[in-house]
């Protein structure tokens, strides 16, 4: 049986200070959690901090989106090796926000998951 995954999605919220303190709460109230992978979402801006606070925990992270492009002028995008400078595990692909809001294709997304394999990531497909 697969090992189930508890994660958070926290989209375009919040700020430096409330992610640390949000960081903090999650550390304790997963503290001891086990036979479940536990796994955060932040927005872009905060990986860094995320990556800081969680290092040596049990809570792994991931990026919200991820581009298949490698590398090149996409005003915006951010690639595989860019989330693996932040040592995510994860990245969301195909969320219905990307869908309905930015009209992200089923190809698309496609590319984007296996991209995301290619590079080492654990894609996770939104459906």
């Amino acid at each position: 049986m697969r090992r189930p995954l508890v994660a958070g999605n926290w989209k375009m919220n919040g700020s430096l200070q409330s992610i640390q303190a949000l960081l903090a709460t999650v550390k304790t109230g997963t503290a001891g959690v086990k036979n479940v992978g536990i796994a955060v979402f932040p927005p872009f801006p905060y990986l860094g901090t995320v990556a800081q606070q969680l290092a040596g925990t049990a809570i792994a992270w991931g990026a919200q989106n991820v581009s298949e492009q490698a590398a090149g002028a996409f005003t915006g995008e951010v690639a595989t090796s860019m989330l693996l400078d932040f040592q995510c595990t994860y990245t969301l692909v195909g969320h219905s926000e990307r869908r309905s809001i930015y009209g992200e294709s089923s190809a698309l997304v496609a590319s984007k998951f296996a991209a995301a394999r290619k590079a080492g990531l654990k894609p996770i497909l939104c459906v």
